[in-house]
């Protein structure tokens, strides 16, 4: 909320100045503003995903608008506000997706250098930071052992300030980021790291890191990248209600490797991810240990013709290395964690029809083998879990 009320009232005062500095030119001019609208309908054979999905859901609506306004050459204001319904992970949420003043003090045929300030999108991986805008989707979902939507807040924006820069050469054009700040929290970050809502406030502890650097190829049609972040949460029990777990601690430790061809008629993606956890402090409940998480996929897009596209995808993800077929989990437990919730194996299949260049509808198709992308917010009874089950999508999207 303070960042967000900081970004508004220096929006506010740049806007005013800008105004004063270029009388010539209309406000109107200098002001740019889209949006769009997605409504999808999920259906699963089992389990739950955005909503009551074995009875076919309803409840995956996403509404943006964003506005953007060149005050001058190098100065940059930016902003969307986003509706989004996802089941019971986010029910009916009104944020402020990002919010940033965008200065650009160095900039030439060689390169730029940059500072972005507010609310910012995580430049983590390919898609995270346009994941919320339907069109720049390969899928109606993203790879969801990269892209968690389980805990989409926490890795989707930073409030906080972010260097940038580009270089071009004769062999490719090179980027980078650096940022520090604090991490969206909300609850699902307790039901994705703990399994559970326990009486008392999960938070992060200080700020976080992030960083990422990448290459284009000359003919821009390969696309290199590293990114990562590294962020600590903390939970305070409340000590007025019922009994909880400890004042305990996550580390996390976040990095994505990043792949891309685009040739005239088909795209071929890869991407890896690592995630080293530590848990500390918590008690009994949920004991102290480490983990390394890791996700990865394989995807290939053709294009039939310019309005009409298909995408083939294989992702593997799993909650820890050392255990990638959940026995451990499931023996260490006494059965009450089976072992589907340690992995996720996906083949998704998909058409997308960009009917004209405001409307798109997709159809998409899932089979899974186990459980590891799946919210405890939307399926707590861990036991009722089918390791087996389909997953059927139909979305259409509007943009303007």
């Amino acid at each position: 909320m303070h960042s967000c009320l900081t970004f508004i009232c220096f929006a506010l005062m740049l806007t005013c100045t800008a105004a004063q500095a270029t009388e010539s030119e209309s406000f109107w001019d200098r002001l740019q503003v889209h949006g769009f609208a997605s409504q999808a309908a999920v259906k699963t054979s089992d389990n739950r995903w955005f909503g009551d999905s074995e009875q076919t859901s309803f409840d995956f609506t996403e509404v943006g608008l964003n506005a953007s306004m060149r005050l001058d050459p190098k100065l940059l204001l930016a902003g969307q506000v986003l509706y989004r319904r996802a089941g019971e992970m986010y029910e009916s949420d009104l944020s402020l997706d990002y919010g940033l003043v965008d200065i650009t003090p160095l900039s030439s045929a060689e390169g730029r250098l940059g500072l972005r300030a507010g609310r910012i999108k995580n430049p983590l991986g390919l898609y995270n930071a346009t994941r919320d805008v339907p069109f720049t989707h390969p899928g109606i979902f993203l790879p969801q052992v990269v892209y968690f939507d389980r805990v989409r807040n926490l890795v989707l924006s930073t409030d906080g300030a972010m260097l940038y820069g580009d270089r071009y050469t004769a062999f490719g054009n090179f980027s980078f980021t650096i940022g520090n700040g604090w991490p969206v929290m909300d609850d699902n970050v307790e039901w994705a790291y703990l399994n559970n809502d326990f009486p008392g406030d999960i938070k992060a502890n200080g700020p976080n890191w992030l960083a990422s650097l990448w290459y284009t190829d000359p003919s821009e049609r390969f696309k290199l990248g590293l990114s990562g972040a590294t962020l600590s949460i903390k939970f305070d029990p409340d000590i007025d209600g019922l009994p909880s777990i400890n004042r305990g601690r996550t580390d996390i430790d976040f990095w994505i490797a990043s792949a891309q061809y685009n040739a005239e008629d088909w795209t071929l993606t890869a991407e890896y991810a690592s995630e080293p956890l530590s848990w500390r402090g918590y008690g009994a409940l949920v004991p102290d240990r480490d983990a390394t998480g890791e996700g990865w996929y394989l995807q290939g897009t053709y294009r039939l013709r310019p309005s009409l596209g298909l995408m083939l995808r294989y992702e593997e993800g799993y909650a820890d290395t050392a255990d990638r077929d959940g026995s451990e989990l499931e023996a260490a437990t006494g059965g009450l964690l089976p072992a589907n919730l340690g992995f996720s194996k996906i083949l998704s299949a998909g058409i997308r029809w960009d009917i004209n260049p405001h409307w798109m509808v997709r159809a998409e198709y899932a089979y899974n083998n186990g459980t590891f992308i799946l919210s405890s917010r939307e399926n707590a009874d861990f036991l009722a879990r089918e390791r087996y089950w389909n997953l059927f999508s139909l979305q259409l999207a509007v943009r303007f």
